[in-house]
């Protein structure tokens, strides 16, 4: 039986019981304003992730204590680390969460080895700014100061987490993948943006004496009026930090986050999600495979869209040897190469 506290379900089904979160804890109240539009509705990259027949399976449906590190995690206004093998479902969580709580669109940061603080926060074209400047005065005949040009706004687009740190009445949905691919500096660079829930655009603040509101594009292409050069939330956003467990993280992050280990999935939940994606029959059909992948995850490194590409495969391609081509297909992944 599902106890009252969960605000986060994990069934699968929309519903507002974001709306009956409490108030947050006093060290990590946010009162950023005026209150923006919330984000657009779930879009095609949430409805992959989730599957084409995720009505019909109960794909996400986390264990007891899953459920209650989750929730946590929204009580506390906290970011969420997810750790775990590849496959295993730690980024569709982030939009799984999002589609039950009606929270929109997932804000999506992938992290390389060359990505920064910056790339999340916020991009200014200076050279873009500068050239359209010179065009501008040379259209005044060379006289012309460039006032014409557009405004710095124009220039400046808000990255994921600078987006999901606007002030909104509902939290925005943050995924932020694979941080251990990170160079060392960016965990640490993160720990202030994450802790204060604001930051500043210093190309903003630097002509706020001037231009007191500008209007910027965000990750999600609409416009919005930055005030002061300064963004800080209002509802702190549901932060997903994935990590395939590469590296290890400082401590000061760690004791900021709230640790989530998802483990290899059992057949039943391998199972749901054939289902969730393929269909009813798909699962059935592919019941001797997900028996064989689940043996051979016990000791393996295999991941779970292996398991879906082979299922797939072998029931739409015709192939007459599919024992085969499942094999070719579910190698697995920490063997020398």
């Amino acid at each position: 039986m599902v106890t009252e506290w969960l605000i986060y379900r994990g069934t699968g089904e929309p519903h507002d019981r974001i709306d009956a979160l409490p108030k947050a804890p006093p060290w990590r109240d946010f009162d950023g304003a005026p209150l923006l539009e919330p984000g657009p509705q779930i879009d095609h990259a949430s409805t992959r992730r989730l599957g084409a027949y995720r009505d019909l399976a109960e794909l996400h449906r986390p264990g007891a204590e899953e459920l209650e590190v989750i929730n946590a995690a929204l009580y506390l206004r906290r970011p969420l680390l997810i750790t775990g093998n590849p496959g295993t479902g730690k980024s569709t969580l982030a939009h799984a969460v999002a589609h039950e709580l009606k929270l929109g669109r997932v804000l999506r940061w992938p992290i390389v080895s060359r990505t920064v603080l910056q790339d999340g926060l916020y991009r200014y074209d200076a050279i873009g700014r500068l050239q359209d400047v010179q065009i501008a005065a040379g259209a005044a005949g060379g006289e012309g100061t460039g006032d014409s040009a557009p405004g710095i706004g124009s220039y400046v687009r808000l990255g994921p987490l600078g987006t999901a740190l606007l002030p909104t009445a509902r939290p925005r949905v943050l995924l932020i993948d694979e941080l251990d691919k990170s160079d060392i500096d960016l965990p640490n660079d993160l720990l202030n943006v994450l802790e204060e829930g604001e930051f500043g655009i210093p190309e903003l603040e630097r002509v706020a004496d001037r231009e007191p509101e500008v209007e910027v594009l965000t990750d999600d292409g609409a416009k919005v009026t930055i005030r002061g050069g300064r963004i800080r939330c209002h509802a702190f956003p549901f932060v997903v930090l994935t990590s395939n467990g590469e590296r290890d993280f400082p401590a000061p992050l760690l004791r900021r986050c709230i640790h989530l280990e998802l483990a290899q999935p059992d057949t039943d939940r391998l199972a749901t999600m054939v289902k969730a994606h393929l269909g009813e029959e798909a699962a059935q059909l592919g019941g001797d495979l997900i028996e064989q992948f689940f043996a051979r995850s016990r000791t393996e490194l295999i991941a779970a869209d292996q398991l879906l590409n082979a299922i797939y495969l072998t029931r739409f391609s015709g192939a007459p040897s599919k024992e085969r081509l499942a094999d070719l297909l579910i190698q697995r992944l920490d063997r020398n190469r």
